[in-house]
């Protein structure tokens, strides 16, 4: 069995790591065009419906105004839990890949350009690894990074949504295109090695408000292995994140960045 390398732990790469710890699949691989983090996402194409895009771009901006938590899976194999308060930028997160024969868990912490690690290989037991963000790829998240506080991205994925349309007083679907956001839903172009055939990368998305007009579900069908489904709830919740203490924290060392592809 390949150990899955950490790179691209952001949205549609993270599933295509559980994939690759669930099944052990040497032949998969997922190229992304680097982007820099939290940089401008491509403007939204034209919608079938602007009322529905807008009101659905309205839920999304609501993310950065207050705090939330997500939850989000892919299949049995990949689960991410975050606590995000964007107005105080601090967020916690924690990343499962898990498989027959392994299990990958990585907890990130964010408390304004710092970021806390634990992972597996790298960190030692009761300590947090600090990670220099400006060492971190362009295309590469650990669940968290300076800049990108919400660990799903889900703004700057949204805004590469086409043909949106209101299936219900609540409900919305349409498509998003991943080319357009790679390195930020960590996706380029998904090859199956098996076969050598290209993966579509515009695929359909579908997402439902809550009664106060914010965003609850998101499903997002990936090219490539189960639906990425994300819960966002307890808006305006208070987020309890504290950083370690001095005595537990190391720096990142090199093989750090470098199993991110830096």
């Amino acid at each position: 069995m390949r150990t899955p390398r950490l790179a691209g732990l952001g949205l549609a790469t993270m599933a295509t790591v559980a994939l690759a710890v669930a099944g052990c699949a040497d032949n998969t691989a997922a190229t992304s065009t680097p982007s820099a983090a939290g940089s401008a996402a491509p403007t939204t194409t034209t919608s079938a419906d602007p009322q529905a895009a807008a009101k659905l771009s309205q839920a999304v901006e609501q993310l950065d105004q207050t705090s939330f938590t997500l939850t989000a899976s892919s299949g049995s194999g990949f689960r991410m839990t975050g606590s995000i308060d964007a107005p105080n930028g601090k967020a916690a997160a924690q990343l499962t890949a898990s498989g027959p024969n392994a299990e990958i868990n990585v907890k990130t912490t964010l408390i304004g350009q710092d970021l806390y690690a634990q992972v597996p290989g790298i960190t030692k037991a009761g300590t947090w690894t600090h990670v220099d963000g400006s060492r971190l790829p362009a295309n590469a998240t650990i669940g968290l990074r300076p800049g990108q506080i919400d660990p799903v991205n889900t703004a700057n994925l949204l805004k590469a949504t086409t043909d949106v349309k209101a299936t219900g007083d609540t409900s919305y679907a349409g498509s998003v295109d991943l080319s357009k956001v790679a390195g930020v839903a960590g996706l380029g172009q998904v090859s199956v090695g098996a076969s050598g055939a290209p993966v579509q990368t515009t695929v359909p998305f579908t997402a439902t408000l809550d009664a106060q007009g914010r965003l609850a579900t998101l499903t997002v069908n990936l090219p490539q292995g189960e639906p990425l489904r994300v819960t966002y709830a307890n808006y305006g919740q208070p987020v309890q994140v504290t950083a370690p203490a001095p005595n537990e924290i190391t720096e990142a060392p090199d093989s750090f960045y470098s199993s991110l592809g830096s």
